[in-house]
């Protein structure tokens, strides 16, 4: 390397390594901060002096170079901090118990002795414990100034009393660098109903006003709405006069004019009628020539044509009348076949169903008559048999009557007269309720319990009619022939007992 480049490399290397050092020792300093320099050579701006003698230097806003082992560079917040504040119940001037709830802003003076002495009380602690201090200051003076005002001073001015809250704290808070930026009364509240009683006559009395008001502004919206609806009606009826007045002036002279119209409309057509009849006249007469022309010259081409038509039908319909004859005769012929055909398939299927029917029934005749037999032999052998039965029972009867004599034929006839007399009393049962008039005779009742007694009497003579068997007859012949045998000799009736002849087991009817 050349000897003249040695020094200015040095020269240079040398002013590096101060620029580098002055750049590592050079502070700046933010907005919202404060830098405390502390130590020697402090020089005299921004050097706050307390009574000791002990100087510091406080830059805002700026910068400086912090000289190495001479001097120490701190940073304090200047950020502003929201407290709440709050009070237990405190007895106010008038001795009501209440509760004050505030919220307070403070932050750190911005001045040189206020930012001294900030970092003199509060340089090294927390946040919190700045906070906690200014707390206790602002709660301790709002429970002083509340405690010199009433309840309704408090409520209904709440501004002077954080004014004064204010204004009292503000001066402790001075003497720790600390500011109030603002302090504002949040809620007050008590838990007697102080308060609310407070507010009661208030309440009630904006309520009055508010129906009050709303009562008059609805009335005066009445009237109001009232006298526009009145003068609506009078310009509605108003315009409709008006319209109806100009709409008859208009139809009586569109009437006139159209009066006046239609009649030289009349006049026009009635002349234009006369020259168009005449116009329309000319020309029938010369188109009724030029027609007869076109209708002669139209009958000579038809006249042709009829004859030109009447060869060329008579060709086609000849050839057509004998193609039509060969069809009809080929169709009828084919028809013909045809229906005999048919006719033969539904005379064998006529003759084949009526077999068949015949058959069906022959067969429903034969089941029928074999029913009917066999019917006819039961009902005959029943009747036989039931015949029997009865001519048996007549017959073991007509023994048991013989066998029995007349005693046993009494004591059936007698046995059965209760039954009968149940038989006879029987139409009674059915009888719900029976008013019974007493003639005056006594026998009202007593009759209702004779009329069976009454029919029982003829029952002898009823069963000689249906029976033929004398009940009385019996019963005299009965009757003598026991007399008969008391009035024999003693002797005779102490050898030979009388000897009723006892009945014998009734033969049970069978069916």
């Amino acid at each position: 390397m050349p000897e003249y480049l040695i020094i200015p490399i040095i020269v240079v290397a040398v002013l590096v390594i101060l620029g580098i050092a002055f750049w590592a020792r050079y502070r700046t300093v933010s907005p919202d901060e404060a830098m405390i320099v502390t130590g020697s050579f402090l020089g005299s701006r921004n050097v706050s002096t307390d009574e000791s003698g002990r100087k510091i230097k406080i830059v805002r806003g700026g910068g400086a170079f912090i000289l190495p082992i001479f001097q120490k560079a701190e940073f304090l917040s200047l950020l502003s901090h929201k407290l709440d504040v709050s009070t237990p119940e405190v007895y106010t001037e008038q001795g009501v118990p209440v509760m004050a709830d505030g919220v307070a802003i403070i932050k750190i003076g911005g001045i040189v002795e206020d930012v001294a002495t900030a970092a003199e009380q509060f340089m090294g602690k927390p946040t919190e414990a700045l906070k906690s201090e200014a707390q206790e200051v602002l709660e301790g003076h709002l429970r002083a100034i509340l405690g010199t005002m009433t309840v309704e001073e408090v409520y209904r001015n709440r501004d002077r009393f954080a004014q004064e809250v204010q204004g009292v704290a503000a001066k402790d808070l001075k003497k720790m660098g600390l500011q109030i930026v603002s302090f504002t009364i949040k809620d007050l509240r008590d838990k007697h109903g102080y308060l609310d009683a407070l507010g009661k006559p208030r309440i009630a009395a904006v309520k009055r006003d508010a129906d009050i008001a709303e009562a008059e502004a609805v009335r005066d919206s009445r009237i109001k709405k009232a006298l526009a609806e009145e003068e609506g009606q009078k310009a509605e009826l108003l315009r409709d006069t008006n319209i109806a007045e100009a709409a008859k002036e208009k139809e009586l002279k569109v009437a006139a004019f159209k009066r006046e119209q239609d009649m030289a409309k009349a006049e026009a057509d009635q002349a234009y009628s006369v020259q168009e009849a005449r116009a329309k006249q000319s020309v029938v007469e010369e188109q009724m020539k030029v027609e007869l022309v076109r209708k002669e010259r139209e009958i000579d081409l038809e006249a042709k044509e009829i004859l030109r038509r009447e060869k060329q039908y008579d060709a086609e319909v000849k050839k057509k009348a004998e193609a039509d004859r060969y069809a009809v005769e080929q169709a009828a012929e084919a028809d013909k076949t045809k229906k005999l055909r048919e006719a033969d398939a539904l005379q064998y299927r006529i003759e084949s169903e009526a077999k068949a029917l015949a058959e069906q029934k022959r067969l429903d005749g034969l089941a029928i008559a074999e029913a009917e037999r066999a019917k006819g032999t039961a009902e005959a052998e029943v009747i036989r048999l039931r015949g029997l039965a009865e001519a048996e029972a007549k017959e073991k009867l007509a023994q048991a009557f013989e066998s029995f004599g007349e005693a046993a034929i009494l004591d059936i006839i007698v046995k059965m007269l209760p039954e009968l007399a149940g038989k006879v009393a029987e139409p009674m049962k059915g009888i719900d309720k029976l008013t019974v008039v007493d003639t005056g005779n006594g026998e009202g009742a007593a009759r209702l319990s004779n009329y069976v007694t009454s029919l029982m009497a003829t029952a002898p003579e009823m069963l000689k009619n249906v029976s033929g068997i004398d009940v009385n007859s019996l019963m005299k012949s009965l009757t003598s022939k026991v007399s008969g045998t008391l009035t024999a000799p003693a002797a005779a009736a102490s050898e030979l007992p009388v000897q009723i002849p006892q009945p014998a087991e009734p033969v049970e009817k069978k069916e």
